[in-house]
C-alpha cells in the first residue's frame, strides 16, 4: 500500500511538471480579454524632438465555432477600442463605443466611426491549435464595411487617413491584431524548461516587421502554467514603403526587443494575465518631392492583458 501511495504521489508529481499546451475551447462560449497598452514614440525632424504618448484601452472575445483535428473555426470581435493620443500637445480621442462621423472635419470622429464599424462586425477565422491564424475567412466582406464611404474623408490629412484605414483592414494587419492574444503555444506536451520559438511576420501600422519570439515553461501549479518569453523585432527583409500623401516612406533599420511573462491556463491553453514591455529603435527615411529626411525615432510601450469572467 505505501509503495501504491508513492507511486500515485510520483504521477501527480508529473502531472505537475507537464502539461499539452494547446487550445481547447468550448463550442459556442465566448472566452473574453481585457488589453490595456501605453506606448511612448520620440522621433527627431530636422533637429527638433517630437514626441507622441498613446494609450489604448480594448476589450476582444473569440469563440470558437466548429472544429476539426487540423484546426478551429473561430469569430473574433474586437468588441471596444479606446484611444487617446497626445502628439505635441496635441490630443486625439479615438472611441469605438461612439458611431462617430465619416465626412467629419476631426480625425477624432473619422477614425471613431471606423472602429465602431469594426467592432460591430466579427472576423472569421481558422485557427490551428498553437494559436497561429491559417486563414481569414470574410476579410473581404469585412473590408468593404469598413471601408465604405471613405471616399468622403476631406481636409489636409485625407490621405494619410485613407492610407492608414486601408492598411489596418489588410489581411495581413487583422492578423496580426488576432494573433497578438492568441499566437503564443506549442500546441503539444511540453514540460516544465521546456522552450519553443515562434515567429512571425507581422503588420504594425502599415510596416511589415518580423518578430522571432523564444518562450520557456518556467512553471505549473495545477491548470496554471507560468511562461516567460524574450522577442527580437526587425523590419522584413522584402518590406515594401509607406507610401502616404505623396511621400515614400523606408524603415529597414528598425529593430528592437520585447520581454513578457504570461500566466496560461493549461485547460483551455487562453491567456489570464500577461504583461509585455518593448524597446524599438531605428529611422525612418523619408522622399517627397522636394523633401529628403532621416528621422531617428525611439518607442517604448508596455502592455497588459487579463481574461475577463
Amino acid at each position: 500500500m505505501l509503495s501504491f501511495a508513492f507511486i500515485l504521489s510520483g504521477t501527480s508529481l508529473m502531472s505537475q511538471n507537464s502539461a499539452e499546451l494547446k487550445y481547447n475551447l468550448e463550442k459556442n462560449k465566448a472566452y473574453r480579454f481585457k488589453s490595456v497598452s501605453e506606448q511612448n514614440i520620440s522621433q527627431t525632424v530636422n533637429g527638433i524632438q517630437q514626441n507622441t504618448n498613446a494609450k489604448t484601452n480594448s476589450t476582444m472575445s473569440l469563440k470558437m465555432m466548429d472544429a476539426t483535428p487540423e484546426f478551429i473555426i473561430a469569430e473574433v470581435r474586437f468588441d471596444t477600442i479606446i484611444t487617446q493620443t497626445n502628439a505635441m500637445g496635441v490630443t486625439t480621442n479615438i472611441n469605438s463605443t461612439s458611431e462617430g462621423n465619416i465626412q467629419s472635419s476631426s480625425m477624432s470622429d473619422v477614425m471613431s466611426c471606423i472602429m465602431n464599424r469594426l467592432s460591430k462586425n466579427g472576423l472569421f477565422l481558422k485557427m490551428d491549435y498553437s494559436g497561429r491564424v491559417v486563414e481569414l475567412i470574410n476579410t473581404k466582406m469585412l473590408s468593404d464595411i469598413i471601408l465604405k464611404d471613405t471616399s468622403l474623408i476631406t481636409g489636409q490629412t485625407a490621405a494619410v487617413v485613407k492610407t492608414q484605414i486601408k492598411n489596418m483592414v489588410s489581411d495581413k494587419a487583422l492578423k496580426t491584431m488576432v494573433e497578438s492574444l492568441t499566437y503564443y503555444l506549442p500546441g503539444r506536451q511540453v514540460s516544465k524548461g521546456d522552450k519553443w520559438e515562434i515567429f512571425q511576420a507581422t503588420n504594425s501600422g502599415g510596416m511589415a516587421l518580423d518578430i522571432t519570439t523564444n518562450y520557456l515553461l518556467t512553471d505549473i501549479q495545477g491548470n496554471k502554467a507560468s511562461i516567460v518569453a524574450e522577442a527580437n523585432i526587425r523590419a522584413s527583409e522584402n518590406a515594401g514603403p509607406m507610401e502616404y500623401g505623396g511621400a515614400r516612406i523606408t524603415y529597414g533599420e528598425i529593430k528592437g526587443i520585447s520581454k513578457s511573462e504570461m500566466l496560461v491556463d493549461a485547460g483551455t491553453g487562453l491567456l489570464m494575465k500577461s504583461t509585455e514591455k518593448n524597446h524599438i529603435t531605428g529611422s525612418l527615411n523619408v522622399s517627397a518631392p522636394g523633401v529628403n529626411m532621416q528621422i531617428p525615432l525611439e518607442i517604448d510601450s508596455s502592455s497588459k492583458v487579463l481574461a475577463l469572467p
